[in-house]
């Protein structure tokens, strides 16, 4: 569908599941935005199997209803994002705590060629008992805070429910998430595709409904922050890697002649242990990042930048040369220490010393091993097919 082809300006869509008690007013205080500032639109329930009436409440007071199988928060707002009507969707939930009588800040933004414009409940205001404690001071500035850094997003409220966004470009990336870490996707993505994005001031009061919120603080609050990890693998295991991988070196490298003193602390073979399993772990994470990146850009879960310089260099083939190197500096340094052991007639050694060579050279061994495999899945991952 392209723009020319929507029927209205604006749809203001609103997830529901069993939510009569609060639909016709969120319904009526839409109606009333729509006609009070005389904007072309529809009012889109997207229901999720209530059972309380909640359909015939949207229909009776004039709201197109879609019904979606496929239980959660995100599935209702794909589906309601896929059937709106409206050239601008503006999304909301059926609880009354947001203010649809109070929208044109979103469509004013919209007009003005924004592509997704975000509500922030904490400028414009959080009426008391209407957000958690748990929620309004750690889970939603801890969360956003991880969603600025690792993505470069400005945005304040991540996960603030009432935003409006342009229906084709919304389209245009494919959201997939099925339940409320919806909300984190459509932010990150839409950052990562350029959107252009702002935020208003918006308000949030406590919900009219007297059950309890669909909202899971411990199982949902992981959901987001699963979800920002894994859309952001070089901060879950390329820059976590890097110092793992920079830090074991550095401290094996200093250990390596002998034991090391920085103050009172004494490094010796033990330390040269630990940095060991740092450099294993830190080459690990690396690799990691780099199939990830491989999948990425076969199956585009998220959009890949052009290969860095080290990218380009680096290929299966000289992946599996460097594995091969290690392998084999780490056998030398192995039958060093043997022969060390030969001459000591195969007797007790001091341990002291000879850890400063088996092991590097049982890192290196492990190593090679993991570069070459690693390689070869690499590869597997740069496969074409269908």
């Amino acid at each position: 569908m392209q723009e020319n082809d929507f029927k209205y300006e604006l749809t203001i869509l609103m997830p529901c599941l069993n939510e009569a008690e609060t639909l016709e007013t969120c319904i009526k205080k839409a109606q009333t935005f729509l006609y009070d500032n005389n904007v072309d639109g529809e009012i889109l329930i997207a229901d999720n199997g209530s059972t309380d009436g909640s359909i015939e409440i949207a229909k009776r007071n004039g709201a197109r209803v879609i019904n979606v199988d496929t239980r959660g928060y995100g599935a209702a707002l794909i589906a309601g994002c896929n059937a709106a009507m409206g050239k601008y969707v503006i999304m909301g939930d059926s609880d009354d705590s947001y203010d649809f009588l109070h929208l044109m800040p979103f469509v004013e933004k919209l007009r003005e060629g924004y592509d997704l414009v975000m509500g922030n409940r904490f400028k414009g205001g959080i009426e008391k008992g209407a957000m958690p404690f748990s929620h309004r001071y750690i889970g939603n500035p801890v969360l956003s805070f991880i969603g600025r850094c690792f993505y470069s997003s400005k945005i304040r409220d991540f996960h603030c429910g009432l935003r409006g966004y342009n229906t084709e470009r919304m389209r245009s990336i494919d959201l997939k998430t099925t339940g409320m870490e919806y909300a984190s996707e459509m932010v990150v993505k839409a950052t990562l595709y350029n959107f252009k994005i702002t935020e208003v001031p918006t308000t949030l009061k406590k919900d009219g409904r007297s059950h309890a919120p669909h909202l899971n603080t411990w199982r949902d609050g992981w959901r987001h922050l699963k979800f920002l990890l894994m859309h952001s693998p070089k901060w879950l295991f390329l820059y976590p890697g890097r110092f793992l991988l920079v830090l074991g070196l550095v401290l094996m490298a200093a250990i390596l002649a002998g034991p090391v003193t920085i103050g009172s602390v004494g490094l010796g073979v033990h330390t040269m242990l630990y940095s060991s399993a740092m450099i294993l772990l830190g080459v690990n994470m690396i690799m990691f990042s780099k199939f990830t990146g491989e999948y990425a850009r076969s199956t585009g879960f998220i959009p890949v930048k052009p290969a860095s310089r080290f990218a380009k260099f680096f290929t299966v083939e000289k992946g599996i040369l460097l594995g091969v190197v290690l392998f084999i500096i780490g056998i030398v340094c192995s039958v060093m220490a043997v022969s060390v052991w030969a001459k000591n007639s195969y007797g007790v050694l001091d341990p002291e010393k000879m850890m400063r060579l088996t092991i590097p050279a049982f890192t290196a061994i492990v190593l090679g091993i993991q570069m070459v495999l690693s390689s070869f899945f690499i590869g597997i991952l740069q496969i074409k097919h269908k």
